[in-house]
């Protein structure tokens, strides 16, 4: 029989035996909600608990006995005793912080009668990890993502999705990461004579102390197109068990009650700070006879009519030794509200002031030369102050200063490099901490066209550290905003020593640094300042002249507002507002209502000008107070033209990330 007969009947054989066994996948390719499966019908544990956390709700498994949450993996794969080659788990989780070595399932399967586990997700501090046996070659194979800051005490909605050797990871719809193991995902995981276990690994260790609110395996597929995009990626969903939907059960259902309870509590007193850390709070104003939510930044009424900003009104005269450019207002736990003058004279420098029976009071004096702006931050327990140092004389130098809780002040902690520093911007990103300094002109040359730079807190030195410089025209401000998983960076450049005609630039953060985004023509830009309306990303940007090599400078020109447009993905112009030599923008809210208020400093002839406050209508900002006098004195600084410089703009999008 010639070789082609024999392949011939070789494939006449196989199509027989399929067409025999009428061969189907293990299980159903459709999304199978795992935690609906596990939890008992009609008669609930009294562990499990569901929790209303930031408007979500979550089961909380801790303490229920794991055979409790558990079933047959028979139950699902009804057709074969595989577990699928190719298949997507999909969880939405909150999950406390954890500590170092502490482990958690989230679900595993595990063969009965010998706990030997066949296939685990596990989240450890600041991981999230895949776990599973490999068949006919024994031992356990590990899939560990990094950086993935799932506990945080915060939502989030992860997506696994795993095909071969390639096991990709998408937290909150954002970007994937991808990892690529030397050996395949078991093509033949059997599952026969295991349980699927939801919350632990069936052991009285291990169990996930979180809530969880999503568990759903897809088999075949990647998940991830079917919840994302989303208005709301933290908590996307695919399924959820009806007990946990936002829409109430009605008396006919017959769904199991579990013990119910709200991660809110009532304040009294003086109005509370409100952040990411009080979100979902409540605050009782006795005074205002109202009930407030802290949104996550902002205190929101709930049962009170809103207010009106009607006028406002001197509270207290502060006395400075010096020319003030900039205040900083902060708290310090357990001390009370301070606040940091950025103060001209070198002696007795710039000032520290603690709010004491009703105002504030000078607390502390800290030498700085020239100081232009400050920047309070905290790294963990620690609380940092950062000044910008003006003064260009060498070694031109900025200090970071640390709160002292001994001896109750600030210190000096770090000496950083910097070039006529105007600002810093502190942020974080997947738990790293940065400093960005905006260097305005190098001293020795008087050069505009240097490189700003962003330093990186090393946890194990205790410092910050050289992390990019980006290449900045005078700058004078940097903002850092989020939109969704994605992290921007924009700078406020003033002055390239010809023209202050020039474009500022938007940075994204991708692969580990900063990259250009987005340039938008300004003219002498001083400031930036983000903020959201209804969901609608905006970037007002503040104008101060128009200077160039001929011609006279120009100080009453547009300032301009931008909207983020999420179909081009860049910001487009909403709004042009008249300004003159505008040096800063601020965003707030009054009740319901929303302001925008620029300080004027110079239009060409005086220096006594309206600072002009606008409300957001439905289309625009309208103008609706202006406090007279706002920016007479001499405390409000607006940037000089300097052509004592001629080097050349640095090319659109120069980028340079350390190692």
């Amino acid at each position: 029989m010639s070789a082609c007969h024999l392949l011939l009947l070789t494939c006449l054989l196989l199509a027989a035996t399929i067409r025999g066994h009428n061969w189907r996948p293990c299980t159903d390719l459709l999304p199978l909600d795992l935690l609906t499966r596990a939890l008992p019908g009609q008669a609930p544990p009294t562990q499990v608990q569901m929790v209303q956390s930031r408007g979500s709700r979550g089961l909380r498994l801790a303490g229920v006995e794991a055979t409790s949450l558990s079933f047959p993996t028979s139950q699902i794969f009804t057709n074969c005793d595989y577990f699928p080659s190719e298949f997507s788990l999909v969880a939405t989780v909150k999950i406390p912080t954890l500590r170092q070595k502490t482990n958690e399932y989230i679900f595993s399967v595990v063969k009965e009668g010998s706990d030997s586990l066949l296939l685990g997700l596990r989240v450890s501090k600041n991981r999230l990890h895949l776990l599973n046996t490999t068949p006919g070659v024994g031992g356990r194979s590990r899939q560990s993502f990094k950086d993935v800051g799932l506990d945080d005490n915060r939502w989030h909605t992860v997506v696994l999705a795993v095909s071969g050797p390639y096991a990709t990871l998408t937290v909150d719809c954002g970007l994937p990461l991808e990892l690529n193991q030397a050996r395949s995902f078991p093509s033949a995981l059997s599952t026969r004579g295991s349980r699927f276990f939801v919350g632990s690994r069936g052991r009285l260790r291990g169990h996930f102390s979180g809530l969880l609110r999503q568990l759903v395996l897809l088999p075949g597929s990647d998940a991830t197109p079917r919840l994302c995009p989303s208005s709301d990626p933290a908590v996307a969903e695919l399924a959820v068990p009806a007990v946990l939907k936002s829409i109430p059960l009605q008396p006919d259902q017959q769904e199991p009650v579990y013990p119910y309870e709200a991660e809110a509590r009532v304040r009294l007193g003086t109005r509370p700070p409100c952040s990411s850390v009080e979100h979902g709070q409540l605050w009782f104003n006795a005074r205002g006879r109202g009930l407030f939510i802290c949104d996550g930044r902002t205190w929101k009424s709930l049962l009170q009519s809103p207010e009106r900003l009607d006028y406002l009104e001197d509270y207290q005269d502060l006395y400075t030794r010096s020319e003030t450019f900039d205040v900083e207002v902060f708290s310090i736990p357990a001390e009370g509200l301070f606040m940091a003058t950025a103060n001209r004279d070198s002696r007795p420098g710039s000032g520290i002031y603690r709010w004491t029976d009703g105002s504030f009071q000078l607390y502390q004096n800290i030498s700085t030369q020239e100081a232009r702006a400050w920047k309070h931050f905290t790294i963990d327990d620690q609380i940092f102050l950062v000044v910008a140092n003006l003064r260009e004389v060498e070694p031109e130098l900025s200090v970071i200063y640390r709160w002292n809780w001994r001896r109750r002040r600030f210190v000096r902690f770090q000496t950083l490099e910097t070039h006529a520093a105007q600002d810093w911007e502190a942020f974080s990103i997947h738990n790293h901490s940065f400093l960005v300094v905006a260097n305005h002109r190098r001293a020795r040359d008087s050069n505009h066209n240097i490189h700003s730079v962003i330093y990186r807190w090393n946890h194990d030195t205790q410092l910050f550290e050289v992390n990019q410089t980006l290449s900045t025209s005078g700058a004078y401000d940097w903002e850092f905003f989020s939109v969704g998983p994605y992290h921007f960076l924009v700078v406020a450049n003033t002055f390239d020593g010809r023209t202050t005609s020039i474009s500022s630039t938007v940075y994204v953060w991708l692969d580990g640094c900063f990259q250009v985004f987005q340039n938008i023509p300004t003219v002498g830009a001083t400031d930036w300042e983000t903020f959201q309306i209804d969901g609608r990303f905006f970037l007002a940007v503040a104008n101060s002249q128009k200077v160039s090599d001929h011609g006279p400078s120009l100080y009453s020109i547009n300032s301009t507002v931008y909207e983020l447009n999420m179909l081009t993905q860049t910001f487009i112009r909403f709004q042009d507002i008249l300004t003159h030599s505008a040096v800063d923008w601020e965003f707030f809210t009054v009740g319901d209502e929303k302001f925008l208020v620029v300080a004027n400093s110079h239009d060409g002839n005086s220096y006594s000008l309206n600072s002009v406050i606008y409300r957001a209508m439905r289309a625009s900002f309208q103008s609706t107070v202006c406090p007279p006098s706002a920016a007479e004195t001499g405390n409000t600084s607006r940037p000089s033209r300097d052509s004592s410089s001629s080097t050349p703009a640095p090319p659109p999008g120069s980028v340079r990330c350390s190692d």
